[in-house]
C-alpha cells in the first residue's frame, strides 16, 4: 500500500491493475483502519480517473454473489446522490416506469445519504424486502423486470470501509462510484452525478466496465437526475463513443419547474409521491419522471430518440404497467417473508 500512497500523494494516478491491488489488499486483514482512511483522502486529493474508478468498481463488484446472475439487457438508473436538493425519489419511481416499458431494472439503492429519503426507505415504506436473495432477486428480474438491491445487503463485506467513511466524515471514491457497483452485469445505465466535471470521466469508467450503451447526466441546479429547472448536462456513451450535449425540458414538450417544486419529504411523505405518479396524477413530479424515463429508455436503446422516450413512458404509466410492476414486487415481498416465518 505505501507504494501507492506515496504515487498518489506525488499527484500520480493509478493504473487499473495497480487500484484493483491496492482495493484488493483493503480486504485482506493486514490492512489496518488507518491505511484505507489515507488511500481514500489521497485519491479524493489528487482526484479520481476513470482507471481508478474502474479498478475499485471491479473489485467491489466481485465480492458480491449477486455478480454471478447474468441476464440480457439488464440497466440501472441510479444516481450518486450528494446534490442536496431534497428532491423526492427520482430515479426509484422512474426505475418502475422503465421496467413497466419492458426494461429490465436491477434497482441499485440505499438509505438516506444525502437526502431525507433514500430508495430503501421509501421502499421498504411501501413494503418492498430489503434482503432478497440472489435466487430472489433473479426471479424478479426474469418475471417482473425489476428487482431492488440494497446496497449494504449486496455488499456485506464493504462494511470496513464504510465504517472509515463515516468517520473521516468527508467525500471519498465512494461518493461517486455507487451506481457503478451494482453487481449485477449491466448492458446499459443512466447514471445521475452531482459533480459536473466528472461527467466524463464516469462515462469512459463506464465503458472500461463493459457497458454497451449509457447516458450520464448532471441536472439543471447541478442535481444528480435530469430537471426541469432548465439545461441539464449530459454524455452519452454509445459502444465506445463518447458525446456531450444538453437538453432543455422545452425541447421535448416539457414546462419548466423550480427544483423546489420537487422536493420530498420523509418516507411515508415520498412514498404517497411515488404513487401519483404511477397512478398518472398530473404533477411537476409526474413530468420529472416522464423526462428521466425518457432518458433511461433512451439510454438502453429502447427508444430511438429522447423524444420517443417521452411517448414510451407516458404509456407505461398511463398503461398501469408501471404501477404493476411495483404491486408485484410488493406482493413477492409478502411471500418471501412469510415463507421465512
Amino acid at each position: 500500500m505505501k507504494t501507492y500512497l506515496e504515487k498518489l500523494i506525488n499527484q500520480e494516478s493509478l493504473t487499473v491493475d495497480e487500484m484493483k491491488n491496492a482495493t484488493n489488499y483493503c480486504f485482506t486483514d493486514d490492512i489496518t483502519d488507518t491505511e484505507i482512511a489515507a488511500f481514500l483522502t489521497a485519491l479524493r486529493i489528487k482526484g479520481e480517473t476513470a482507471n481508478e474508478i474502474a479498478g475499485i468498481v471491479q473489485v467491489i463488484r466481485a465480492q458480491s454473489e449477486l455478480s454471478s446472475i447474468q441476464l440480457p439487457n439488464v440497466m440501472d438508473n441510479c444516481g450518486t446522490g450528494g446534490d442536496r436538493s431534497n428532491s423526492f425519489n427520482i430515479s426509484t419511481t422512474t426505475a418502475f416506469v422503465l421496467a413497466g416499458a419492458g426494461v429490465t431494472i436491477a434497482k441499485h439503492g440505499n438509505r438516506s445519504i444525502s437526502s431525507k429519503t433514500g430508495s430503501a426507505d421509501v421502499l421498504e415504506h411501501l413494503g418492498v424486502s430489503l434482503t432478497f436473495s440472489k435466487e430472489d432477486t433473479e426471479e424478479m428480474l426474469q418475471e417482473n423486470n425489476i428487482a431492488f438491491l440494497f446496497a449494504p445487503h449486496v455488499h456485506a463485506k464493504l462494511r470496513p470501509f464504510m465504517k472509515i467513511r463515516q468517520e473521516l466524515g468527508l467525500p471519498t471514491i465512494f461518493n461517486l462510484i455507487g451506481p457503478l457497483t451494482n453487481p449485477i452485469e449491466l448492458e446499459s445505465q443512466l447514471m445521475g452525478v452531482y459533480k459536473r466535471d466528472k461527467l466524463e470521466t464516469i462515462a469512459k469508467s463506464l465503458h472500461q466496465l463493459g457497458r454497451k450503451r449509457a447516458l450520464v447526466v448532471n441536472g439543471a441546479g447541478h442535481m444528480d437526475e435530469a430537471s426541469l429547472a432548465g439545461e441539464n448536462h449530459l454524455v452519452l456513451l454509445d459502444e465506445g463513443k463518447i458525446t456531450s450535449f444538453t437538453l432543455h425540458p422545452n425541447e421535448v414538450g416539457l414546462p419548466t419547474y423550480d427544483n423546489k417544486a420537487i422536493q420530498g419529504g420523509n418516507a411515508e411523505e415520498n412514498a404517497k409521491i411515488l404513487l401519483s405518479v404511477l397512478r398518472n396524477e398530473a404533477s411537476p413530479y409526474l413530468d420529472t419522471v416522464l423526462l428521466n424515463a425518457a432518458l433511461g429508455l433512451f439510454a438502453n436503446g429502447k427508444a430511438a430518440s429522447i423524444q420517443d422516450g417521452m411517448e414510451v413512458a407516458g404509456e407505461s404509466i398511463a398503461s398501469g404497467a408501471a404501477l404493476k410492476r411495483l404491486n408485484t414486487l410488493v406482493e413477492f415481498s409478502k411471500s418471501v417473508t412469510r415463507e421465512a416465518m
